[in-house]
């Protein structure tokens, strides 16, 4: 079957093609339209289709929308209780308008297509096969225990079940208004964040604080038990007055994100414990906004029940695109395979790239060992956009839209959220090559090739690695082998052999408030705009002219 997911009915507009159960392609609507996450998470918004990423999809597999088996949507309206609780009663009446309609919205966009073909998928479902059928076996895809955590569903705010020879048994489901993903985008507004889109900042200022708050938020945010949670009803101004926009946070703000944090983990441990017991399966996988809080998810790996813990990459709404389609391929009879890997987007090959450079008249150059060349330049302390491959699915780079930098200075942390326009307080990656990493990274699962995990980075190594080592001596850290990732495993082995370190800060090929990098022109728009010294397009080089001078 040839099936395209859509996820288009909060925020995060994505789509994904899933052909005969194998995973063709993948892409979020932002990295099109150059808007970050896409679209605001509004019941007014959700009429807006990620019309240019379904088309690539397309284009990428050669078919047409009339070539389609079916369409899968991320949300089904039949589910959903505009009156009730947790709802936006004043307009969610609209938002079910727009998706009981969108058969006919999807065939306008993509002329050809039968409007009978598109199934709605509920969303937690969507989610789950994002983690559940997408896993790789050695994580038990297809046959594990899976959990789904979000702000909301249709009238739900987390999923527990379990895969068996591919098939989802629901076990538990959360009623709204009780939702850990709504009472951290609640947190994520007190603080001065913008929510449904900062809720990663608010993780990294939790490490500046500490749950001094605890007890307290505990009355509203806790395990009650049969995989159910309490987590609503916080009255967020008498722990602590709200942070305006633009200001800096206090330590006090920094406290009760730390507090919040800890009950949200406790929370998460007793349902997860619970699910355990009830599915007996050795992993566990996981998927939804929840699952991107990386503190989170290594404190589940490391107190959990479960012998692995496996994220899906794109575990935010793009997922669902994928998951949904996957889903269907399962109901179908098909065996899904799991997905290939994070790099589903856009690609383009050297004599693309080439003519692009040439009508952008600019110099470049085109080394005969990239990775060595590139290697040099970090060792002398440039910062490197590293444009290479196709775009990666989900918020994360992974060294195909990436901003390098060189570890051992640790001015770089802060000299790379002033290019990117970034707060203070927040930290950079680090990308290690996987044969290095388990002697100077522990308390996290290894390899970790999607940067969903924090680790502890070895006392012997925080000296070595200051740019990447957050205030409470832990890195998010992402793991790379040749087998995955030749080209940066090979950057990485050069730079080893001229500094000494396995290691390079990697952070995301964006500036603040902008998607990051997906076309060349991104690239050259990004490098043209920002003091970054060297722009690695495919296999050439663009220098800055001060850089060139130093030749």
């Amino acid at each position: 079957m040839r099936i395209l997911g859509v996820n288009a009915v909060f925020h995060d507009p994505a789509a994904a093609l899933v052909v005969d159960g194998r995973t063709v392609a993948a892409a979020e609507e932002e990295r099109f339209s150059r808007r970050k996450h896409g679209k605001e998470a509004v019941p007014f918004s959700t009429w807006e289709l990620p019309s240019a990423s379904m088309r690539w999809c397309l284009e990428r597999a050669g078919l047409s929308p009339a070539d389609l088996d079916a369409v899968s949507y991320s949300y089904d309206p039949a589910l959903a209780d505009p009156s009730g609780p947790g709802q936006d009663v004043a307009w969610e009446q609209l938002r079910l308008f727009y998706v009981e309609r969108v058969p006919h919205f999807l065939a306008s966009a993509l002329p050809g297509l039968d409007p009978a073909k598109v199934v709605y998928v509920p969303h937690h479902v969507a989610h789950a096969a994002s983690a559940g059928l997408a896993a790789p076996p050695e994580a038990g895809g297809g046959d594990c225990a899976v959990f789904v955590a979000d702000g909301r569903g249709e009238a739900t705010s987390h999923l527990a079940g379990s895969y068996t020879d591919g098939r989802l048994e629901v076990l538990a489901r959360q009623p709204l208004p009780e939702s850990l993903g709504l009472v951290y985008e609640e947190l994520t507004e007190h603080l001065g964040f913008h929510r449904s889109s900062d809720e990663y900042k608010v993780m990294a200022l939790a490490s500046y604080g500490s749950p001094t708050m605890l007890d307290r938020v505990r009355e509203r945010i806790g395990y009650e038990g049969e995989g159910l949670v309490r987590a609503s009803g916080v009255d967020w101004k008498s722990l602590t007055e709200p942070c305006r926009k633009g200001e800096e946070p206090t330590r006090e703000h920094a406290d009760l994100a730390a507090s919040v944090q800890a009950a949200m983990e406790e929370a998460l441990l007793g349902v997860l414990g619970w699910l355990h017991l009830r599915t007996g399966k050795r992993h566990l996988t996981m998927a939804g906004g929840v699952a991107l809080n990386c503190v989170a998810n290594s404190r589940i790996a490391a107190e959990g029940p479960f012998d692995s813990v496996w994220v899906q990459p794109a575990a935010g709404d793009a997922g669902t695109a994928l998951g949904g389609a996957m889903h269907l391929a399962s109901l179908a009879g098909e065996t899904v395979e799991p997905m290939p890997g994070a790099e589903l987007g856009r690609s383009w090959d050297e004599e693309e790239l080439r003519a692009l450079l040439d009508e952008a008249d600019i110099e470049f150059e085109r080394p005969s060992d990239l990775a060595d060349a590139v290697a040099a330049e970090l060792d002398a302390d440039a910062l490197v956009a590293w444009f290479q491959g196709g775009s990666e699915y989900g918020p994360r780079a992974l060294g195909h839209r990436s901003l390098l930098a060189n570890p051992l200075n640790a001015g770089n942390l802060e000299r790379l959220n002033n290019v990117k326009g970034r707060e203070q307080f927040r930290p950079v990656a680090p990308m290690v090559a996987e044969r290095r990493a388990g002697e100077i990274f522990s308390g996290g699962p290894l390899p970790s090739p999607y940067m969903l995990f924090v680790h502890e980075v070895e006392p012997s190594w925080r000296e070595r690695l200051p740019a990447v080592v957050h205030v409470d001596g832990t890195a998010r850290v992402q793991t790379v082998s040749p087998e995955d990732d030749p080209l940066t495993a090979r950057l990485l082995d050069r730079f080893e052999e001229r500094s000494g370190l396995p290691v390079l800060v990697n952070t995301s090929l964006n500036t603040a408030g902008r998607p990051m990098v997906d076309s060349p022109r991104d690239a050259l728009e990004c490098f043209g705009s920002a003091p970054v010294d060297i722009l690695a397009i495919g296999p050439f080089l663009v220098r800055r002219h001060a850089r060139a001078g130093q030749r």
